[in-house]
């Protein structure tokens, strides 16, 4: 993840549930990966090999993920990850919560003096 200035690093944890939503979709090697999630972030989060193949590594040791070899689009080997219903259903779980957080954090950021306090 780049740490510049304008993008701050992933909150912690927050890795393993965007590696999961992304598998929500199929199976895909690690470069497929980082590249659906620098996508579908409007090119904000750009995962570096370093975090992203021990988050897999957790993932798969937890039982959320499956692993095989397969040849690339490039006709290369490549290592490919699926998600499986344990982490299925780890996902719907951290997406849960993590909506609870969002809506929490943008409560205190959005809050008003003139609200007064509780």
């Amino acid at each position: 993840m780049a740490t510049s200035d304008d993008k701050p690093s992933l909150v912690q944890g927050s890795l393993d549930l965007l590696v999961l939503k992304t598998l929500s979709t199929g199976r895909q090697h690690g470069y497929a990966i980082a590249r659906n999630l620098f996508d579908r972030s409007g090119e904000f989060l750009n995962v570096e090999e370093g975090s992203l193949y021990p988050a897999l590594h957790r993932l798969e040791k937890r039982g959320w993920v499956t692993s095989e070899w397969g040849e690339s689009e490039r006709k290369r080997r490549a290592r490919y990850y699926k998600l499986t219903a344990k982490g299925l259903a780890q996902l719907k779980t951290e997406t849960a919560a993590w909506k609870r957080m969002s809506e929490a954090i943008d409560r205190v950021l959005n809050f008003r003096e003139s609200e007064g306090f509780a």
